[in-house]
């Protein structure tokens, strides 16, 4: 009796094991096959040590955030030369005006149908446009040989709404497109759109400055700006072409929103290489729904209206205000130029600032706070144009421009945090929308400035 005891226990003791081996056989089976399935482990919120091309991909997304807005901050840091040919129309804030509805109007239907668009042909072609329409400007003024006029003005504000068309194409598609990635990625896009002010500034500085004692200078500095401007405009479309979604990193968070129901990815998982897998409908589904843009949207509206009231204070200001109605001063017609370049520089390095995790501000109702504490600089300017010395005038322009950077950062980093790779695409395209809705009333409020003025 106890021999048989023995040996049914033995022979229990076995089956327990073979049990348990087969049960976490199985479960490893099936989670190597959710692995190949996504083509990377979903589960975790950040990528496995072992893909490639972080910091290759951070500098990648500085030069297409420069590219968005280049050829834009390129119509606008020639200022000079615009009011030197169009004196009467109010070049700056008329082609500013011209630029936004396009802009918005195009976002707003790109939003909309954001889920159901290609993203890779989305971005190509905005980057495209910015070629062709930056080469457009270099061939209309060559073409003119330089002069003003009324035809010449309306052919200046075509390629103006070009830009916005293009604008609405490539910083929407990109926020979203990097909203369900590393925030260091956003961050350095959004630090390159700033360095697009700064590095045209930069430019255009010394471009001025090369030709000025030149016959006809100011066209010359102008013709190598738009050169330079169309070359930069081309290499951006090559890097998102080509070299962007071939990165091991980029690669990884595309597969994982595609994995997480994503319908817009397939065409950049495709340059990149994988082939989205087909997926099996079941239970597992309802997982996959992504909310609807309206809920989306409440559940962020603090947000969407901060970056709102960022932009409409900022664009009221610049860069109508700064080039027209601040005066003459010492530095005479290099005045705008250094104020506009001021404002760029520090806008650039306020996009760095939220870098430092203790210098990040995240809590919401100190943001908005915040936000709406810089309607102090409408009066600010106001008197300082008006009884202030350029010095003032260039600090508080520091100001504006380092505000604007740092809140614009810390706005779109933090709102994505804890949605799904579709929302945090659907959710960055909404909240670009609202920031050029904001662009759009600052450049209109920017007007009211000229009540007065003959106005």
């Amino acid at each position: 009796m106890s021999i048989r005891y023995y040996i049914y226990s033995i022979v229990g003791m076995f089956m327990h094991l073979f049990n348990g081996f087969s049960v976490k056989r199985s479960l490893l089976s099936k989670e190597v096959d959710t692995r190949e399935e996504s083509k990377a482990a979903m589960e975790n919120s950040e990528p496995p040590r072992r893909l490639e091309g972080k910091y290759a991909a951070i500098v990648v997304c500085w030069f297409l955030g420069n590219g968005c807005l280049f050829s834009w901050n390129s119509m606008l840091t020639i200022e000079d030369y615009y009011v030197h040919l169009f004196p009467k129309y109010h070049p700056s804030r008329v082609l500013t005006l011209v630029y936004q509805p396009f802009a918005v109007g195009t976002l707003a239907i790109l939003a909309y149908k954001e889920d159901k668009i290609n993203t890779r042909i989305r971005n190509l072609f905005g980057y495209t446009l910015f070629f062709i329409s930056t080469l457009s400007v270099l061939i209309l003024d060559l073409a003119t040989s330089g002069k003003g006029g009324l035809g010449t003005f309306i052919g200046i504000c075509i390629i103006s709404g070009a830009f916005g068309i293009a604008d609405a194409h490539t910083q929407g598609g990109m926020v979203g497109d990097l909203s369900y990635m590393l925030p260091e990625f956003i961050q350095s896009f959004l630090a390159g759109l700033a360095a697009s002010g700064a590095l045209t500034s930069a430019l255009r500085l010394i471009t001025k400055a090369a030709f000025e004692n030149s016959k006809n200078g100011l066209h010359k500095g102008a013709i190598t700006f738009f050169v330079i401007s169309t070359f930069f405009e081309l290499l951006c479309f090559l890097l998102y072409a080509f070299v962007f979604p071939k990165l091991p990193i980029v690669k990884y968070y595309r597969s994982k929103a595609a994995s997480e129901g994503s319908k817009t990815v397939s065409s950049d998982l495709a340059a990149g290489g994988i082939q989205t897998p087909s997926r099996r409908v079941n239970e597992d589904d309802k997982r996959l729904e992504r909310k609807g843009n309206k809920q989306l949207l409440l559940e962020n509206i603090d947000y969407a209206l901060d970056l709102f009231l960022i932009y409409a204070l900022t664009l009221s200001i610049f860069p109508g205000f700064l080039s027209e109605d601040t005066g003459s001063h010492s530095l005479g017609t290099w005045y705008s130029l250094v104020l506009i370049a001021m404002y760029n520089v520090c806008d650039l390095i306020g996009r760095y600032i939220p870098l430092l995790k203790t210098l990040k501000l995240e809590s919401r109702k100190m943001l908005t706070t915040v936000i709406v504490s810089r309607l102090l600089f409408v009066p600010a300017f106001y008197f300082t144009a008006k009884y202030g010395s350029q010095g003032w005038m260039i600090m508080l322009t520091c100001f504006l421009g380092l505000s604007n950077g740092y809140l614009t950062v810390c706005v779109l980093t933090s709102a994505p945090k804890g949605y799904k790779g579709p929302e945090q695409n659907a959710l960055g395209n909404l909240l670009v929308l609202f920031l050029l809705g904001g662009i759009f009333a600052g450049v209109t409020l920017d007007w009211l400035w000229l009540i007065g003025k003959g106005w």
